[in-house]
């Protein structure tokens, strides 16, 4: 049996990598997403003045550290960050044996933007998608023009398309499990390149580049302001992926820990008793309105009471879905808050 699969883990002279690694990579970055998410969201809820807005801007801080951190390793090892991690290169698709370290300008730059830009895009459509439904849930139908018609049905083919996307991806992995194809993803192919293995002279050109940094290339103060700000970002990268490289079995600990497998044992083991709300709050509520009846936002007797499980207060149904659905967070406590953390209370009166 060892000698029948021995292909897929052979270091044959084409140095092409196992498809366990490939899948090793691959699985690396996922679980740096939802991980730095995670740690994220609760420096939020911990100070919501204060880290509130990496909540709210998480996506964009998220794609200038993916740019920075993949420009660095790209311009440098010839490889992503996950690529590198797993002692990989990426080689343009038409260049010949020997194969030295470095790509074409091309495929530098296709691979930068298909390795940030369309995870960054992929994430602001399931967002929206999300939205949708919720939207749809609550039964709130507004006027729309012709392009948000257009709109909302390009959001509503997503799901097909992503389908297909998947589909792709898996014919594309048994192809290069049978050796017919050279390159496990489309995105690789889409990028005109192909992963290989690390060999010593390619180590010793990174430690070559490493100790040789580059120079301003001329006098202007122009040059000598961007050759600033690149040694700057060179800096960055590294500290930032030194800090991942340490911290990386960690952030698929936290990835795992949070999964949605593990979703009920975390509950069993961290659910306590919901503590009584802070005397300020209480205080700043009894500001807002003398009667305990009365919706926070708009001082009146509740209209459709509706409850956020974030923070436990109680609103009108339309003034917190108003609210929620521009700033994302509770008005009273500022929790980070979703519209599907409304809870509508149905008491016997009604």
């Amino acid at each position: 049996m060892a000698e029948a699969g021995a292909h897929l883990t052979s270091t044959a002279v084409s140095e092409q990598p196992s498809v366990f690694e490939v899948l090793a990579q691959e699985s690396l970055m996922e679980a740096v997403r939802p991980a730095l998410k995670h740690a994220v969201k609760v420096l939020a809820e911990s100070n919501p003045s204060r880290f509130g807005f990496l909540w709210r801007c998480f996506d964009e801080l998220y794609l200038l550290l993916d740019l920075l951190l993949q420009n660095h390793f790209l311009s440098n090892c010839s490889a992503s960050f996950s690529e590198n991690f797993y002692g990989l290169k990426r080689v343009s698709g038409r260049q010949k044996l020997p194969v030295r370290l470095g790509m074409t300008r091309t495929s530098r730059w296709w691979s930068l933007l298909l390795l940030c830009l369309l995870p960054y895009l992929q994430a602001k459509l399931e967002a929206t998608l999300a939205r949708q439904r919720d939207e749809e849930d609550f039964s709130i139908r507004l006027a729309q023009t012709r392009s948000q018609r257009l709109y909302r049905a390009a959001v509503a083919a997503y799901p097909y398309v992503s389908s297909a996307w998947q589909t792709w991806i898996f014919c594309q992995q048994l192809l290069f499990v049978f050796g017919v194809s050279r390159t496990h993803s489309p995105l690789l192919w889409l990028a005109g390149v192909r992963l290989e293995r690390l060999n010593a002279q390619d180590i010793r050109d990174m430690e070559r580049k490493a100790r040789t940094p580059g120079r301003p290339a001329g006098g202007s103060v122009m040059q000598r302001a961007w050759w600033m700000m690149s040694q700057a970002a060179r800096g960055m990268a590294v500290s930032v992926s030194s800090s991942l490289s340490m911290g990386v079995f960690f952030l698929q600990f936290l990835e795992w820990w949070y999964s949605s497998e593990n979703l009920s044992t975390v509950k069993a083991l961290t659910s306590l008793p919901a503590p009584p709300p802070p005397l300020h709050l209480q205080q700043d509520q009894g500001g807002l309105g003398s009667e305990s009846r009365n919706c926070p936002l708009c001082r009146k007797p509740h209209t459709n009471a509706t409850v956020l499980s974030t923070s436990g207060f109680v609103f009108c149904y339309r003034c917190i879905y108003t609210y929620v659905k521009s700033n994302h967070r509770c008005p009273v406590t500022g929790y980070p808050t979703e519209l599907q953390h409304l809870i509508k209370i149905y008491s016997p009166e009604s």
